[in-house]
């Protein structure tokens, strides 16, 4: 039997963009040859996804998928809103969805999770799908969020299908009292977090340099004023609340409500649910959100495919 180097996987993997693991079974089943290898890979779809995974993926689905205290969102993204409406990837995205909720949530351990009914784990999958399909995929993105005794709202804006959309919400809320209740006001405020696009749940867990920088910049402003340190240490903390009051979830003026901020609307909540509320954390996912997307010629991209000159 031919001794398989680590080099030569690394020359195919080099050659074709393919899995180590999945190299080292082409150079296995191939006996080593080079050449057939790379065939190998290309008749079970694996070069021609490494050949694609150069184009930018900013496209695609959020899914969601929960259990009794736990839920979770997962991006995986394509090139082209139309895939997103594919049947088959919009089937692939609920499922690595109901996959991630059986694990710790991380990216690495949803990868490595096994894909229901197919024999691969959940990255293999995909990349067996982007031959399928003939578009770049991936799972970029996946959170979870849990509340033991208390319940994960879940909310999915713009869907396509049920759990499938591009902005996915979390909402963990805990709380004794009556938990259909608790869902509903849940829901709102997760419907809430989806619009308003706050940073943080209190002040105090706001990222340390956004709150420095903003606070740097309002004193620069109030030191234009000319007044006296003291009065623009006030100005400055009056400015910081207003700060507050737009980024910091339970600060800021509910959607449903803008008279009202989102902790008055939860504790007003109360009532119904028949016991105090706590709001504990939450998790958003946009589809694309910090995907760099590629500018294309297309009239130059149709010249270099006709083997002409723009």
């Amino acid at each position: 039997m031919t001794t398989i180097t680590a080099a030569a996987v690394k020359e195919l993997r080099d050659k074709t963009g393919a899995g180590m693991m999945d190299c080292k079974a082409a150079l296995n089943g191939t006996n080593g040859d080079m050449d057939a290898a790379v065939d190998w890979l290309r008749a079970k779809g694996l070069a021609k996804a490494a050949k694609k995974a150069g184009r930018a993926a900013a496209e695609g689905l959020i899914g969601a998928a929960a259990d009794a205290d736990s839920a979770v969102l997962v991006e995986v993204n394509s090139e082209t809103d139309f895939v997103a409406r594919n049947e088959q990837f919009q089937a692939i995205v609920a499922n690595v969805a109901k996959v991630a909720l059986g694990t710790n949530g991380t990216v690495e351990a949803v990868r490595a999770a096994p894909y229901p009914g197919s024999g691969r784990t959940v990255e293999q999958e995909i990349a067996n799908a982007v031959a399928a399909i003939g578009e770049n995929m991936s799972l970029r993105r996946s959170v979870k969020l849990s509340s033991p005794g208390g319940i994960v709202a879940v909310y999915v804006h713009s869907q396509v299908a049920p759990n499938l959309g591009r902005i996915g919400v979390l909402v963990a809320l805990k709380s004794t009292g009556d938990r259909t209740k608790l869902a509903q006001i849940g829901r709102q405020v997760a419907m809430h977090i989806a619009a308003a696009n706050p940073l943080s749940l209190r002040p105090d867990e706001l990222d340390k340099d956004t709150v420095a920088r903003e606070r740097g910049v309002f004193a620069e402003q109030a030191r234009a004023s000319g007044k006296p340190d003291a009065i623009i240490e006030k100005m400055v903390d009056g400015r910081m609340r207003k700060f507050y009051a737009e980024v910091v979830l339970l600060e800021q003026a509910f959607v449903h409500e803008p008279d009202i901020s989102v902790s008055a609307a939860v504790k007003r909540a109360e009532a119904e649910v028949g016991a105090p509320i706590s709001v504990e954390g939450f998790r958003v996912l946009k589809i694309g959100e910090g995907v760099e997307k590629t500018e294309t010629d297309f009239a130059a991209e149709v010249a270099a495919a006709a083997g002409t000159k723009g």
